[in-house]
């Protein structure tokens, strides 16, 4: 099987990766969404054209900033890991074709998750699937209706109905989480809480990592 480097735009269905261009791996613990406060395993692939200025890891948008790495390696450092849930994220992971890492990963009984703002198409097998979808660069509908959980960053009182247009588009059994944006936390919140009050549908997520000072 070849390894090739791929751009953005190419065929993602024809292209299975044994390199990654990787940002980092770590062992931490999941601070948002459906699964936070549980244990899980990161890895962080490299490259990112969404743009959200908000984002506080624009150093995982140059893919070329990074080395890929085999995926042979990334897999093996979850086998001493004590949890078996490996999130991919980045970055936007899916623009990379990812199952050949999902293949390997599930070889070593590990639960495949990822969070993605669906701007590309989805590739690899997954137990687990976080659309976190952008204005800079809306998802494809096939990935909301793929979704296991919704998870929208709440950043102005617009973003509420931008969140609401997603949900006819998703499948009856995914979770829908609000999440402040961090630097506006204290302003939306109490929105948030209303929201939410109002719209029993939705949950709200936060970023405890953040508050618990974890990676």
């Amino acid at each position: 099987m070849k390894c090739v480097q791929i751009k953005p735009d190419s065929n993602l269905e024809e292209v299975e990766l044994l390199e990654l261009p990787l940002m980092e791996t770590f062992y931490s613990i999941q601070g948002e969404g459906f699964h936070q406060g549980s244990s899980a395993f990161f890895i962080r692939l490299a490259g990112c054209d969404v743009g959200c200025h908000w984002c506080d890891v624009k150093e995982s948008w140059d893919l070329l900033a990074h080395p890929k790495v085999s995926v042979d390696d990334i897999v093996a450092e979850t086998a001493p890991q004590p949890t078996d849930k490996v999130i991919v994220t980045g970055g936007e992971p899916l623009m990379h074709n990812l199952s050949y890492l999902c293949n390997r990963l599930h070889e070593y009984n590990k639960l495949t998750h990822i969070e993605t703002s669906g701007a590309y198409p989805l590739s690899g097998e997954w137990d687990w699937v976080c659309l976190s979808p952008k204005k800079f660069k809306e998802p494809l509908p096939e990935i909301c209706n793929r979704a296991d959980e919704l998870k929208v960053v709440i950043y102005n009182k617009t973003d509420f109905e931008w969140a609401e247009s997603f949900v006819a588009l998703l499948n009856p059994n995914c979770k829908l989480f609000l999440q402040p944006e961090w630097s506006k936390r204290e302003t939306v919140m109490p929105t948030i809480v209303d929201y939410v009050k109002r719209n029993p549908k939705w949950s709200i997520s936060l970023q405890i990592h953040k508050y618990i000072n974890v990676p």
